[in-house]
């Protein structure tokens, strides 16, 4: 019986047993079962789940949704892989913030990107045209895996259209996070102000618009910084950014090749599917598509309209009595573009009233704009975004700061008042200060056309040309308007009918013709260059055409603020002047308002005027003349000045900055405007020209001229005719006054500095300007060199220590002690 229980009970055991574990077999398979929907709820929700029906709608290039809180892209499938440019602009800006240059409308970033779709993401792209190759060629597979596009954000595919034509995109996230590549604040300032964070509760959308090409979004930032540029007890960085993002044309805009020989702004990119045994560098020129809306018209010679003129609105903060000065500087433009064959190519218009327009955005990448910024500092710039695969500019923003107008006021003062009795006075007329705008104004706009400085156009002209009437009322200062050539400082007391403001050139005309014309056939970038080059080549050897990059490093005909064709006699003509100037300058100015404010500013400027026309003549001074030409025209590119005009230029330095020009030294004027440093203010400005002369650069220069076989200035004999200037006391027996013992320890400073620096290390250099010349200190000549002149000086300075004054004496036995210091070795 004990037996059959135990079996009995074992039997129901496993009964129970096996029930157990088919109930939980069948849970577990229910689970399962059940389980499932969580894999639907985190899946792709249907379209409008995601899109409700309390969106708000706009439709663009991009349908652009906001529901709730939320902003949603909704992209065509068709514009992915598509290139668009995207531009990142400050929209509003705290007091201070970056500088002078910093300001509502300054572009922080510009770059091309294309949306990708990878799996269930869409990626934002960064894309660059720095190296390329034709698609159908085998090597472009080699340029696209070595040339990895950045992923600048990653977004999940929040659903697809009903119709699966597009993909829906939530960018909330994105535009209110801290971008770097899209930001306003770049790492330096960032480390400069201290930021730490972005403080996310303080930060959000401001809007986002849709346009047929273009999406335009504005972020209210706030940053939490320790050291902010204004408002410091808020430790707090707050700023409005706007993101422009504009779909480039499907077919680039044809290039038109870029030559040296005519100044434009350029585009380059590495041809790797070239037929050269290299990667081809091809660079392009900046420019505005202008297409003839009538080619056959256009084809006869006759003017003809563009099919999209260029359009400059005006800034609606800009003050009303200088809106007709800005919009003659924009259509001056008008007339070069004529040469080039259109006609009304170039257009100033108002900015639309909200009323009228109430979406138009000065940020919006559809408007170029010239913007009033309220700000201290004294400038205009004219930058622009451009195609990077063509060179086409998109849009541009001219900069016009409020308190530029002051800088030319008192350069009008300063270097026209003693031939033009309209400029010897604090109120300017305001049709000579409207003039002044209008140029500027139309220098910048021709930057924005894609034209950088022409400094050789100042030099095209004779010196004594500036001082005929009839010459300056038809050709002005300057070959070009792109030219630093402000006013016509040569004229003098006497000379008639007189030009004294800048304003268009032939320069002008030919440079648009050349950068603009179309030429009917010619179907592509190669099939121009023959006649392109016909074009420069008919207009050689005229210095009226000829193009100078911003190279006053070594150029005596490529400098800045300089006019005229010989630097010894212009500055020798403007100092004249300048000496009438500083007579006559409190009784132009704290006479008539009873405070030296003025008279103050403007002595410090003039300064900086006597500066300018002493270092023109300094660049003489191991000077080489560059004229860009192909081989087939002969002749060589670089030219040294000749020996005796640089001999020359080393007297006039003497005579005119060196010896100390009392002038400048004016009791009434110094002793109203500061109570000490009156000796310090000089030495500070001849301190300039004596280390640019004593600099490695120059000096390398002369040393090289060696090597032309030529007759040069050599560097012995330059550091000798300066040593035997800047102590010529020593030499005659007289005393040394104060300033002339300032300046010559300023020399020993700047020798001493030759004698123990390395001298640069890389090659500062860009677009339009020359690096500094590097080479060996150690192994070159100028150790041995001044080495050599500091003895012949110590031995000067001691036997003439002896038979004058005091001051003197201790002045040459510092100056004997300061050169043996560099020579203990000995």
């Amino acid at each position: 019986m004990k037996k059959l229980l135990l079996l009995a009970i074992s039997f129901s055991l496993f009964l129970s047993c096996s029930s157990t574990q088919k109930s939980t077999k069948a849970k577990t398979s229910s689970q399962t079962a059940t389980s499932a929907p969580k894999k639907d709820k985190d899946a792709m929700k249907s379209y409008d789940k995601v899109i409700t029906k309390d969106a708000v709608t706009d439709e663009g290039m991009f349908k652009v949704h906001k529901v709730k809180k939320q902003y949603y892209y909704e992209i065509p499938k068709n514009l992915l892989e598509k290139d668009m440019l995207w531009v990142s602009r400050i929209a509003q800006i705290p007091t201070g913030l970056g500088g002078g240059y910093f300001n509502a409308g300054t572009k922080t970033n510009e770059q091309v990107v294309h949306w990708q779709q990878f799996q269930d993401k869409i990626l934002l792209k960064v894309k660059s045209f720095a190296n390329v190759a034709d698609s159908t060629k085998a090597i472009s597979n080699s340029v696209y895996v070595n040339n990895y596009e950045p992923t600048l954000y990653a977004f999940d595919i929040a659903t697809i259209s009903k119709d699966s034509a597009n993909v829906v995109i939530d960018v909330t996230k994105f535009f209110q996070s801290d971008v770097k590549a899209i930001s306003g604040l770049s790492a330096r300032l960032r480390r400069q102000y201290k930021v730490k964070n972005l403080d996310k509760s303080r930060s959000f959308i401001h809007s986002v618009k849709s346009f047929p090409q273009n999406i335009e979004v504005k972020q209210d930032f706030t940053y939490n910084a320790s050291e902010p540029p204004s408002n410091r007890a808020t430790e707090s960085i707050s700023l409005q950014m706007n993101q422009s993002m504009i779909l480039l044309p499907e077919e680039p805009m044809q290039p038109r090749l870029y030559d040296a020989r005519v100044g434009f702004f350029t585009v380059s990119q590495y041809d790797f599917g070239s037929e050269e045994l290299k990667a081809d560098r091809k660079t392009y020129i900046r420019r505005w598509r202008l297409e003839p809306k009538d080619p056959a018209a256009y084809a006869r010679g006759e003017l003809v309209e563009p099919v999209k003129p260029i359009v400059y609105y005006l800034d609606p903060g800009t003050p009303e009595n200088l809106k007709e000065y800005i919009k003659q500087g924009i259509e001056d433009w008008q007339k070069p573009f004529e040469t080039a064959g259109f006609k009304n190519a170039i257009i100033a218009k108002d900015a639309p009233t909200p009323e009228e327009d109430p979406e138009f955005s000065p940020e919006d990448i559809r408007y170029s704009v010239v913007r009033y910024v309220a700000s201290t500092t004294r400038n205009a710039v004219g930058p622009s975004v451009s195609d990077p695969r063509s060179g086409e500019i998109i849009e541009s923003d001219i900069i016009w700061y409020h308190n530029h107008l002051r800088s030319y006021r008192n350069r009008y003062l300063l270097e026209t008042g003693a031939a033009n009795p309209s400029a010897r006075t604090l109120n300017t007329p305001d049709k000579e200060i409207g003039e002044m705008m209008r140029m500027v104004i139309a220098h910048e706009v021709g930057h924005a056309l894609g034209f950088p400085h022409n400094m050789a156009a100042s030099y095209a002209y004779d010196v004594e040309s500036y001082r005929d009437g009839a010459f300056t009322q038809e050709f002005g200062i300057a070959s070009s308007l792109m030219d630093y050539a402000r006013y016509n400082y040569i004229a003098q007391p006497g000379d008639k009918n007189i030009r004294f403001i800048r304003q268009m050139g032939p320069y002008d005309h030919y440079a648009t013709n050349w950068g603009y014309r179309v030429i009917p056939g010619a179907n592509s970038p190669e099939a121009e260059k023959k006649t392109l080059d016909s074009w420069i080549l008919d207009k050689a050897g005229d210095a009226r055409y000829k193009f100078g990059r911003q190279s006053s490093r070594f150029d005596p005909q490529s400098q800045t603020e300089a006019i005229g064709d010989n630097p010894i006699k212009a500055s020798t003509y403007g100092i004249k002047n300048l000496q009438y100037v500083a007579k006559n300058l409190p009784s132009w100015t704290s006479d008539k308002t009873n405070n030296y404010a003025d008279l103050e500013e403007l002595y410090g400027e003039m300064l900086g005027v006597w500066s300018r026309y002493v270092g023109h003549v300094v660049t003489n001074i191991g000077g080489v003349f560059e004229n860009i030409k192909t081989p087939s025209q002969g002749g060589t590119i670089y030219t040294h000045l000749d020996e005796s005009s640089q001999k020359e230029s080393m007297q006039w330095l003497h005579d005119n900055a060196f010896e100390t020009p009392t002038w400048l030294v004016d009791e009434s004027i110094l002793q109203n405007i500061d109570h000490a440093g009156y000796f310090e203010r000089l030495r500070r400005v001849q301190a300039r020209h004596i280390n640019n002369l004593l600099s490695f650069d120059r000096i390398g220069r002369l040393v090289d001229a060696e090597t032309t076989g030529t007759e040069y200035y050599s560097a012995l004999e330059m550091l000798r005719d300066l040593r035997k200037g800047i102590f010529k006391e020593a030499t005659t027996g007289r005393n040394v006054d104060i300033y002339r013992r300032n300046l010559q320890r300023t020399y020993l400073d700047r020798m001493g500095y030759l004698l123990e620096n390395e001298g640069p290390s890389n090659s500062f250099s860009r677009p339009g300007f020359e690096g500094r010349l590097v080479f060996n200190v150690n192994t070159s000549d100028v150790r041995a060199l001044v080495r050599g002149e500091l003895r012949t000086l110590r031995a000067i300075l001691n036997r003439a220590k002896n038979g004058v004054n005091t001051e003197t004496r201790y002045h040459y036995e510092d100056a004997i002690a300061r050169i043996d210091g560099w020579f203990d070795e000995d």
